[in-house]
């Protein structure tokens, strides 16, 4: 990778007009657990050095307008982003506007990019396990205009250092068995939870079948990746997708 380069391009066959990234750590202009490209302004860090990281992050990517930023509070609430005004409590945006940016911020929890085939739709979606538990998945893919659809996953937490209580293993089995992969025991009472995994069975269920990335490991990745879980008092990595006139 570029050293100059402080963002992931994700790697899968969206159709040419459709445009997405998602950030790295580096880049910025914030310091100490911060440090340096955090584009959150919800996690203690300087007001100021953050909208200069905004605008770095705008400037990098070449984005056509202001990311649509969403105040993200673990729901299955999916917007329409080129009708917010305004900070919306939502965990997902959509969008079939040509240069409206949907964006998701992240650091352990599992950010989603969605497309259609003809590249005239857009998602960006945060699902960590309470979004993905409660539906975040499915409520953004139904507020869309049904479609050929292609997803990538971006960096989340690896399913080696997830760690999770017996009732969030049953809590997902209640609400189908097909969870069951998706967790592997450690402790008594303990179990590893797969999050890429409990989005792809959440996706096979909606009949979407291409699905990328999900390779990544937000803990263990300390250079590039913020980790609430590993850090504690951290910023975190911004996801963003929006499309051109296709």
């Amino acid at each position: 990778m570029n050293k100059n380069k402080h963002f992931i391009t994700p790697d899968w066959p969206a159709p040419d007009n459709v445009h997405a990234a998602s950030t790295l750590r580096t880049g910025g202009v914030s310091t100490g657990a911060y440090a340096s490209l955090n584009p959150a302004t919800h996690v203690q860090d300087d007001s100021g050095l953050v909208l200069q990281n905004r605008q770095l992050i705008k400037s990098m990517l070449d984005l056509p307008s202001e990311p649509v930023w969403l105040e993200q509070v673990h729901s299955d609430i999916a917007v329409n982003a080129a009708t917010i005004h305004g900070l919306a409590k939502a965990d997902a945006s959509y969008t079939d506007q040509p240069n409206t940016v949907c964006v998701v911020m992240t650091a352990d929890c599992l950010p989603l990019l969605v497309c259609d085939s003809d590249g005239k739709q857009v998602a960006a979606i945060h699902a960590g396990w309470r979004g993905l538990l409660a539906g975040i998945i499915g409520n953004s893919i139904a507020a869309m205009h049904k479609a050929n659809f292609m997803v990538w996953l971006g960096p989340a937490i690896g399913p080696a250092c997830f760690e999770v209580g017996a009732e969030v293993r049953a809590a997902y089995l209640k609400k189908s068995e097909e969870f069951t992969t998706a967790f592997k025991p450690t402790e008594p009472d303990k179990w590893l939870a797969d999050i890429y995994q409990l989005a792809r069975i959440d996706l096979a269920k909606l009949g979407i079948s291409k699905v990328y990335g999900g390779n990544f490991c937000t803990v263990t990745d300390q250079e590039r990746f913020f980790s609430y879980r590993r850090d504690q008092q951290t910023g975190r990595m911004a996801t963003l997708i929006w499309s051109s006139q296709a």
